[in-house]
């Protein structure tokens, strides 16, 4: 996420791991998803909503994901040191 969000959100990238666009079929579903995150990280919401409509679900459970790992890390390193 902190990649995404130094990212210039209109460059275009040479690098993919889409499997789809490996094989050389240029639509796919997930497709935009990135550049969607990149330009809610940005503060251009309707860019995001274009981009994909899904890219603001996606940064929403994401960052909540990080949230709760980052907190739950947190909890099992006080219970470690009040044991010791």
């Amino acid at each position: 996420m902190l990649s995404m969000a130094f990212a210039a959100p209109a460059d275009e990238s040479h690098f993919t791991l889409c499997p789809l666009k490996l094989m050389g079929i240029g639509w796919c579903p997930g497709c935009g998803l990135g550049h969607s995150i990149i330009y809610l990280l940005h503060g251009d919401v309707a860019a995001s909503f274009n981009a994909h409509w899904l890219g603001i679900p996606a940064a929403i459970v994401i960052i909540n994901r990080i949230w709760v790992l980052t907190r739950s890390r947190m909890q099992e390193h006080r219970l470690f040191r009040s044991a010791a």
